[in-house]
């Protein structure tokens, strides 16, 4: 603005003091600074991809999944973007909209036997001879995955392990020679700074989608906190790498925040380093082995904090302490703030389940709790982590499901006694899975269902009776716990 006003008021006096020719002069270098010198400023600072994606392009992959004979509990004859779009569905407990399917031709036995879509996802080759992480939600419980390169040569995997509480997971194809990615420092990533993500969103593949780092620590995930950024991510991204300027993967694309399914602005990543961890972990016995001392924990409010002389909002509130477990033999009690775990400080609830998870079950570890305005050492023996149910694993034989499915689409199980200790419920059962009726309910994994047309859920057993019993033309309403939240679904088994 100041060059433009600038010019005008000139022009007079130059006109009187020197000739046509000096005014053109400096009238043309006046215009070919202002239109020339910032747009090269400009193309300097703006960063260029094309280097990094022609390194880590070979490395990323994509990964299609299938399930037998679940054809018409996903919908029937849907389309391919909405097999794909109820990856983010179920992920975030956003109900599936009911879209008339056309019927199935064939019976059973058929769809039994053909393998039917189940969907899209992403991954990168970690080793030349054909390890490839992904996200676990992307393969877990499929019967067949394959892996294709961006050469076109396709493999089927053999899935190596899946933890879900990280939504990490590792695959094998039997190839050598791979071209692999590098492996970037989280802790060098700042907040700002440039990264892309290549992948397979809708299914279109070696797609590069680029953005900043928005945030980082975000506790969004069960344990480990999460990278955030703007980069556009969508069904399918699940699984890619998000990859810094130096060309080095520094996280995986796992989640998005969203009202209706797709990206809107925010996205997740898992950062590598945590990743790798449990990939290693994966790797050596197929399952990852996680420490615990049996509490339950809540944030530390300021109000609270500053009423019984904390100081400040730290460490995580025991709100309960599981009967004749670790902490409790330890002698940790209901109100106790834990503040440190073995020096190492507790700055937000979040901080501890992590640090205990990564603690070997069988050690030693020391306490730091605030109690009655004074602190004190406990010393708890950390035990492992309730193993994660098995569930279907892509191997080439006949993998079966590890909970029987009722008839609405639902796989439960029973609460242990600690669960329903922790969630105060006499009774109720977790879903193990999701699908058909139950899935367009907005029901998903983890989910505690108390109720089931107001007859109290007592067991799985008992549930499954209660499904049978039920009136399937009509609907069935069931009340659902998850987290903190209790809300009212109703399954519609009839809806197609």
């Amino acid at each position: 603005m100041t060059h433009d006003f600038a010019v005008p008021l000139l022009a007079p006096l130059l006109r009187r003091r020197v000739g046509a020719g000096l005014i053109a002069l400096v009238l043309g270098a006046a215009v070919a600074s202002i239109s020339t010198t910032p747009a090269q400023a400009q193309v300097r600072e703006l960063p260029d991809f094309t280097e990094l994606v022609e390194r880590v392009g070979p490395a990323v992959v994509n990964i299609r999944t299938s399930e037998r004979g679940r054809g018409s509990a996903q919908g029937g004859g849907g389309g391919e973007i909405d097999e794909q779009m109820r990856e983010f569905f179920r992920r975030f407990g956003i109900p599936l909209p009911n879209n008339p399917q056309p019927p199935r031709r064939g019976g059973p036995q058929e769809e039994d036997s053909e393998p039917q879509q189940r969907g899209i996802g992403s991954g990168f080759v970690l080793t030349a001879d054909g390890y490839v992480m992904t996200n676990a939600h992307v393969v877990d419980g499929a019967d067949e995955v394959i892996v294709t390169l961006t050469d076109k040569r396709e493999f089927k995997a053999r899935i190596v392990g899946t933890d879900r509480r990280t939504d990490v997971a590792v695959v094998k194809i039997e190839a050598n020679g791979l071209p692999t990615v590098k492996i970037g420092d989280v802790n060098q990533l700042k907040v700002g700074a440039w990264v892309i993500a290549i992948g397979s969103p809708f299914n279109l593949e070696n797609t590069v989608t680029a953005g900043i780092v928005s945030a980082k620590q975000r506790d969004t995930g069960e344990f480990l906190p999460l990278l955030q950024t703007d980069v556009a991510i969508n069904p399918g991204n699940s699984g890619g790498p998000l990859i810094n300027m130096r060309g080095e993967v520094v996280g995986i694309n796992s989640q998005i925040y969203s009202r209706s399914g797709g990206y809107m602005g925010i996205s997740f990543a898992i950062p590598i380093d945590e990743a790798i961890r449990v990939s290693d972990q994966l790797r050596a016995s197929g399952r990852v082995i996680r420490g615990r001392i049996g509490v339950t924990i809540a944030p530390v409010t300021k109000d609270v904090a500053e009423s019984i002389g904390l100081g400040k909002p730290a460490g995580a509130l025991v709100q309960g302490v599981e009967a004749g477990g670790p902490a409790d033999k330890a002698g940790v009690e209901a109100g106790d703030i834990i503040t440190r775990v073995d020096g190492k400080p507790i700055d937000k609830s979040g901080d501890l389940p992590r640090i205990v998870g990564a603690t070997k079950p069988g050690a030693k570890t020391t306490l730091q709790v605030f109690r009655r305005g004074a602190y004190r050492d406990i010393a708890v023996t950390v035990v492992e982590f309730e193993p994660e149910r098995p569930r279907r694993v892509a191997q080439g034989g006949e993998a079966q499901p590890a909970v029987p499915k009722s008839a609405i689409g639902l796989a439960v199980s029973d609460l242990s006694e600690a669960q329903k200790r922790e969630l105060k419920l006499r009774g109720g059962v977790r879903v193990e899975s999701a699908e058909g009726a139950a899935a367009r309910a907005g029901l998903r994994e983890g989910d505690v269902i108390v109720t089931l047309d107001n007859s109290e859920v007592t067991d799985a057993k008992q549930f499954n009776s209660l499904v049978a019993k039920a009136d399937k033309s009509r609907p069935i309403s069931v009340m659902v716990r998850r987290g903190e939240w209790t809300n009212y679904l109703v399954i519609r088994p009839t809806a197609r």
